[in-house]
């Protein structure tokens, strides 16, 4: 059976000064795999994901998706981002700030889709209150629903349990747990532990640069998968 690469980097080289952050990663993921990438604070774990994401330019290497460039308009549908902070426009409502996404993604029924995000996030009570208004962890849930509003084949998420309780992070997991199920590829990273009801087919540690574990493939069968990547 063949296995489709749906994020594969090569040789990703980034500093920041003269600090040089990456040094040469390769990382491939294939299509319906949940990877971890682990790393203490400052390894360059955001650095990394932002390569994958095409939101930072390498000074080195390359990365697609699904055989696709990242710099290619056709292909920005396929991935969803949640960046550790939760970048919500602060003068729109939560429902605002999906709407908009929704709008920019050119969904269909952008309100709507909206509302259905709002609610399994458990955020319908506060849709219409400003981002300054909510906790951080309201902030972060409506952050990943924005994420998926445009249903991504492709999810990357930085520290994404950061600033949730414990019915946030049960929640989160789930929603992971479901995304593996269909077949949704994600990458996410943390300085967290594996959880004990950890979705990961793999975990690496970036230490020094570098990827250390299995950065290929491991070729786990996931449950479901994507047929076809784009019409």
């Amino acid at each position: 059976m063949s296995h489709q690469v749906a994020i594969r980097a090569e040789g990703l080289t980034k500093s920041l000064g003269k600090h040089g952050v990456l040094r040469g990663v390769d990382l491939t993921i294939i299509a319906g795999e949940c990877v971890t990438l682990r790393g203490d604070n400052g390894a360059g774990k955001t650095t990394l994901l932002r390569c994958l994401a095409g939101l930072a330019r390498p000074d080195a290497g390359h990365v697609c998706w699904f055989g696709r460039s990242p710099t290619e308009t056709a292909t920005h549908r396929l991935v969803g981002m949640v960046a550790h902070e939760s970048h919500l426009h602060p003068h729109l409502t939560l429902r605002e700030n999906l709407v908009l996404a929704g709008r920019l993604q050119d969904i269909a029924g952008p309100i709507p889709r909206a509302d259905r995000w709002l609610e399994a996030a458990g955020l319908d009570n506060h849709a219409d209150r400003l981002p300054k208004e909510v906790s951080q962890g309201m902030r972060r849930r409506a952050s990943i629903a924005r994420a998926l509003l445009h249903e991504p084949m492709i999810l990357l998420l930085d520290e994404p349990f950061s600033g949730l309780d414990q019915a946030g992070r049960a929640w989160l997991v789930d929603l992971l747990q479901e995304g593996h199920e269909q077949g949704r590829t994600t990458c996410l990273v943390t300085h967290e532990a594996p959880s004990k009801r950890q979705v990961s087919d793999r975990v690496l540690e970036l230490r020094s640069g570098r990827l250390w574990g299995s950065p290929g493939a491991s070729f786990a069968e996931p449950r479901a998968r994507h047929e076809e990547v784009m019409a």
